[in-house]
């Protein structure tokens, strides 16, 4: 920053070299700017980096989205921070406009802050979206070492870019994908504590403050026992700067109450706390406890609970004074509590009872990508939080540690769990399941610790973190690695063996939707959230797929997004478009700004992109050419656009089975969503410490700054064992839905852990209502069991012929196009029940 005179002194130098000082300058003589990309002077810029804060309170801006974004791109030359238009704030939404990624800019304005001095800003209005990988970062060593853009005379517009957003109302940034983990240069972090000689002889101990009320209490010396995730509680009208706010249980010799951190404190000091921290506290305020707020489970400590009041600490009124107190400070004779733990090793898992509180360690062996999900009940701006599964092993049992993981404002531990790290997790929770492994998820309370974080914990003189990691001295790493694996789909627990569909309770399975609000998730489903959702109809045709599909398949690589504009909401609906969208030869015309681009076919389009084989495929060849040589029959036509398909790609397997009923309904339907499937994602793979940290960004989120590690090479595909393309058709007949079926094919994979294996005779509707090929088998077996070929589970899909069902489905956007759809399990009707 102190180079800002320099960056406007020298602007007139480099404009003839950089498009977006032209481009600055131009917005000088005019209020809104048009780019024609096919002029000479028009070049795209990279994205490194994008910021999301609470949106000013507008009523344009409350009808499209709770919060705004500043986005930062670069030419080569320049840096300039930008204001996305509200407009435009779907592309991130759905992971289109990304960090490491060009873009074309086609419209943009200069905003001046009219209450302000000397600030102002360009705004994107609209764009279209390069490359996946920037060809333009491949030449950027530094993107920091890039001065940043001014207009003359707002120099002063620099400091304000720093680390603060654009709409000067907010004093913020929130992380990109929730509002748990903390965002930027204003958190405080890795301060010393302090060696300030302590005068404990005026404290007082918490018993002293339970049921009592004064104006002032003398000071307090307390340790931290549990700490809780970050709180945003920012909302439209709320005049605080930094709405945070997080609580502690802190314990003297007398017992343990909660103590609340509040707003800009919560800056200064959630991460300088850690559990086993001793602080000497000054002007608290004691206010009766809240009693909505979870608590962790602290039996073992066998201390008194003081929960009638709760210890409140504030930047103002009065300023709260919070001293670090140096553990080489800390003195026996203060009869400070210890840290205590409940570590529980997996062979005693099952006699925990429902929602009870263990701490575990593992050695992981699978993460799943990180997935999100809105919260439920949320007043004001919808939020999301981020989870991801994880699988860990401690030597006790055959069977691992099922984490559900949710972030807890650790992201840089969050990030980087990889298998073959040593994880702690505490005050996890127990969730029995019916029939199947219990799994554990996260508390508020939970914090989590990876290789490179033990150090200094509590828990490393733990006799049983002690006795775990004698067990691992005993393996060996090719040995482990062999039984790892990273990313793709995963859920648990599965679908209990009968659906029912509850009145009283709908949160406790998947809702029952119907083919129209199918569609609707499948249009507002945002990056990487998840959800389960049932639908009932037939499956009239089921495809073989070799391969997931890829974003080059779809013709997407680049230009994925054509001119969207402030005004594309009034573009045709989803449901005017057709598959040919998903070409290359799309047209701009034909993609919504509002709405997400499902991808639809018509009941009239051609044969040749609705191909599909009969059973007849397995059949004798004489009975094949008999109904070859019809011309006139749906057969023919069918055996003729294979053929057809095969000439135009070999390698297509067009493997398929399709009702007596569906070239008729087909005609019929009104939409046909074809646009959910499989992809790269949707595949887990094996883990390999060389491609550590390319696995890693795969299995998180799109990183909210660019850096060089994004241009690296990128891994070979996954190597996937081939899946099911099922066609749904809605119980009304209107629309149809393709979802992928991907069966578990091996007990090694990590969907297949917790798994009912009954055996099952491999028919179609079995292997759905399962997810498994049966039997299953692993890498080390000499089994001579062999699985089912393609062919043998088709042959028998004609017990699907108009059968009633009832279809769990896992949605989850991928980014981009790229929507999943899996085939969780099918029910019969025989399987339902209304409750």
């Amino acid at each position: 920053m102190e180079d800002t005179s320099s960056c406007s002194s020298t602007v007139a130098g480099l404009s003839g070299a950089s498009f977006l000082q032209r481009t600055l300058e131009r917005l000088s003589s005019t209020q809104s700017l048009n780019v024609n990309t096919e002029d000479e002077a028009a070049a795209p810029v990279a994205v490194i980096a994008l910021q999301r804060y609470l949106s000013e309170q507008t009523d344009e801006q409350q009808q499209l989205d709770s919060y705004s974004y500043d986005v930062t791109v670069t030419d080569g030359v320049w840096r300039a921070k930008c204001f996305v238009h509200p407009s435009l704030n779907h592309l991130v939404h759905t992971n289109t406009l990304r960090t490491g990624a060009d873009i074309d800019i086609t419209q943009c304005s200069f905003v001046y802050n009219e209450r302000m001095l000397g600030h102002g800003y360009m705004c994107i209005e609209k764009l279209r979206c390069g490359a996946e990988r920037s060809a333009l970062l491949s030449r950027v060593k530094d993107d920091g070492s890039l001065p940043m853009l001014v207009k003359h005379g707002m120099e002063r517009s620099v400091l304000l870019q720093s680390d603060v957003p654009l709409q000067v109302s907010r004093k913020h940034y929130l992380s990109l994908w929730n509002n748990e983990d903390p965002e930027g240069d204003i958190w405080t972090s890795g301060s010393p504590p302090s060696d300030t000689v302590l005068d404990v002889s005026t404290i007082t101990l918490l018993c002293s403050l339970d049921s009592c009320f004064r104006k002032t209490w003398k000071p307090l010396l307390v340790k931290i026992l549990h700490k809780s995730r970050l709180r945003y509680y920012g909302k439209f009208g709320l005049k605080i700067d930094y709405p945070f706010h997080t609580y502690f249980e802190v314990a003297d010799q007398s017992g343990t109450m909660s103590l609340v951190l509040w707003n800009e404190l919560c800056l200064d000091f959630y991460q300088r706390l850690s559990v086993g921290t001793v602080l000497y506290i000054q002007n608290y305020v004691l206010k009766p406890s809240y009693s909505n707020r979870s608590h962790p489970q602290m039996d073992h400590y066998r201390m008194k609970m003081f929960c009638s009041v709760e210890i409140v600490l504030n930047p103002h009124n009065p300023t709260s004074i919070i001293t670090v107190v140096s553990p080489k400070s800390v003195l026996p004779q203060w009869r400070l509590p210890d840290v205590s733990y409940q570590f529980t090793a997996r062979s005693e898992l099952e006699n925990l009872s429902n929602n009870a509180a263990c701490d575990v360690i593992g050695l992981v062996t699978f993460v799943g990508r990180v997935e999100r999900v809105k919260s439920k009940g949320n007043k004001g701006p919808e939020k999301y939080s981020t989870y991801r599964w994880i699988h860990a092993v401690d030597g006790t049992s055959e069977h691992p540690f099922i984490l559900e993981v949710f972030s807890s404002s650790q992201p840089e531990v969050f990030s980087r769990i990889c298998p073959m790290t040593y994880l702690v997790c505490t005050q996890m929770r127990v969730c029995p399941v019916e029939g199947s492994l219990p799994y554990l998820t996260s508390s508020n309370e939970s914090e989590m610790f990876i290789t490179g974080h033990h150090k200094g914990q509590p828990y490393v003189s733990d006799p049983r973190v002690k006795s775990f990691i004698q067990w691992t001295k005993t393996l060996k790493d090719n040995v482990v690695l062999q039984k790892t694996a990273v990313g793709g789909h995963y859920c648990y627990p599965r679908p209990p063996g009968t659906f029912t569909q509850s009145m009283a309770d709908v949160s406790t399975q998947a809702p029952l939707v119907s083919a129209a609000d199918l569609k609707k998730e499948l249009e507002t489903l945002q990056y990487r959230e998840h959800k389960k959702v049932a639908l009932q109809g037939q499956i009239t045709a089921v495809r073989y797929m070799k391969n997931p599909k890829t974003t080059e398949s779809r013709g997407t690589q680049e230009k994925e997004v054509r001119d969207v504009s402030a005004d594309a909401h009034n573009h045709p609906s989803t449901a005017e478009q057709t598959v040919a969208a998903s070409s290359t030869s799309a047209s701009p015309e034909k993609i919504s700004a509002r709405k997400r681009r499902i991808q639809t076919r018509k009941a009239t389009q051609s044969s040749l992109n609705r191909v599909s084989t009969s059973a007849k495929r397995r059949h004798k060849d004489t009975e094949e050419e008999e109904e070859e040589s019809d011309p006139g029959s749906e057969e023919a036509q069918d055996v003729e656009c294979r053929q057809q398909l095969q000439n135009l790609n070999p390698d297509a397997d067009v493997l398929s089975w399709e009702s007596s009923s569906w070239p008729k309904q087909r005609q019929e339907v009104s939409e046909h969503l074809v646009r959910g499937g499989l992809y790269r994602d949707s595949v887990s793979r094996r883990f390999t410490f060389d491609e550590k940290n390319v696995l890693l960004r795969q299995s998180n989120l799109q990183p909210t700054r660019w850096t060089a590690e994004q241009n690296a090479d990128v891994i070979a595909p996954v190597v996937c064992p081939g899946y099911y393309q099922v066609t749904i058709l809605g119980m009304n007949k209107q629309i149809a839905v393709d979802a992928a079926y991907l069966p578990v094919v091996s007990s090694d994979e990590p969907r297949a852990v917790g798994l009912p294996q009954d055996p099952h005779g491999n028919t179609m509707l079995s292997c759905l209502s399962s997810g498994f090929l049966c039997p299953l088998g692993d890498a080390d077996s000499n089994s001579e069991s062999a699985l089912p070929e393609p062919e043998e589970v088709l042959a028998t899909a004609v017990e699907l012929e108009d059968t009633h069902v009832v279809c769990v489905l896992d949605l989850c956007s991928l980014g981009g196009d790229e929507m999943e759809v899996l085939v969780d399990k099918v029910y019969r009707v025989t399987e339902v029940s209304l409750n």
